[in-house]
């Protein structure tokens, strides 16, 4: 995929804010059967958030301008296509990769990202005040633009081991007004200072052949990343800081093994945590791969671990 032109990318992004785009990202199926139903695109909508083909005649001078500016523009069945899409989050809009997500370096944004958002919310509304955070595995940066919206005095780091990611990241952080994010290049909190108040997290949790770094969660049915970022929360977390992890688990017989191996994990420090079942059904087609012949569903939970600190 070709370098975006940030500059260009921003005042893309501010012209879709200016003439009142939105879009709202579903899952790849429900998007699937969109695109079906549509072949080409007729509005921005269309172009910009179902991620459909287009002809140059559908846009203005200046809106085709400002696409091949940004460096978002490839030719496509007869006519053109843009490389990403842009989706509305409460009262902005956030870049991140066009659909299909078949790149390895894709950024991932979709309903995960809508209940992740929420989670962090409610957690800092009634959460102490937040000098130093970060979100783990960014992607486009909604949860840290989240943290740093609602505390603008605060020491904000985005995380990704995806440099594309981090590059939309900026964008989306710029777009919203924010200047206290800063970007960090790492494999989850490798090379994160410690003693964080708050880190907030949402990775990758399913089993990808293409192993995607927006969607592999490794081992143990995906949760192999969600369990590593317990393990090195713990020592980056300052006194009375909280861990705030989003996450998908298979439950096999009933039982959650995630939980159990938390459970045994965390019994013996010196923290408090709380852990509860989101949606109890998410990524059911992922049920007929060979990977998940043993899985009856896939949960989304949400762990919020506050760490008190050896005394």
């Amino acid at each position: 995929m070709a370098e975006i032109n940030k500059c260009g990318l921003i005042e893309l992004g501010k012209y879709l804010q200016e003439v009142g785009y939105s879009f709202t990202t579903v899952t790849p199926l429900t998007h699937a059967r969109n695109r079906d139903r549509r072949r080409r695109a007729e509005t921005l909508r269309d172009i910009f958030g179902w991620s459909l083909p287009f002809d140059k005649r559908l846009l203005s001078g200046t809106e085709f301008h400002l696409l091949t500016r940004a460096g978002v523009l490839e030719p496509y069945a007869d006519g053109w296509r843009s490389i990403v899409r842009w989706s509305s989050l409460e009262d902005r809009l956030l870049v991140h990769s066009a659909y299909p997500t078949d790149e390895v370096d894709a950024v991932f944004f979709g309903p995960d990202t809508y209940r992740f958002v929420r989670l962090v919310k409610a957690f800092i509304g009634s959460g102490p005040e937040i000098r130093r955070a970060i979100d783990v595995g960014t992607g486009s940066g909604a949860g840290a633009i989240t943290v740093a919206r609602e505390y603008p005095q605060a020491q904000v780091v985005a995380g990704d081991i995806n440099p594309r990611a981090l590059a939309f990241c900026a964008v989306n952080a710029e777009l919203a007004g924010r200047n206290n994010i800063s970007l960090l290049l790492a494999n989850l909190l490798a090379g994160a200072e410690a003693s964080f108040d708050l880190i907030v997290a949402n990775p990758p949790y399913m089993i990808d052949p293409l192993e995607r770094s927006y969607r592999h969660g490794g081992n143990a049915f995906g949760a192999e990343l969600s369990w590593r970022i317990v393990e090195e929360a713990i020592t980056k977390l300052s006194p009375g800081g909280t861990l705030l992890l989003y996450t998908g688990v298979a439950i096999i017989d009933g039982m959650d093994r995630f939980h159990e191996r938390l459970r045994d994990y965390l019994r013996d420090l010196p923290c408090c945590w709380q852990y509860e079942e989101v949606d109890p059904d998410v990524f059911s087609e992922e049920l007929l791969t060979t990977a998940y012949a043993e899985v009856e569903r896939i949960a989304v939970v949400c762990l919020k671990l506050t760490w008190q600190g050896y005394s």
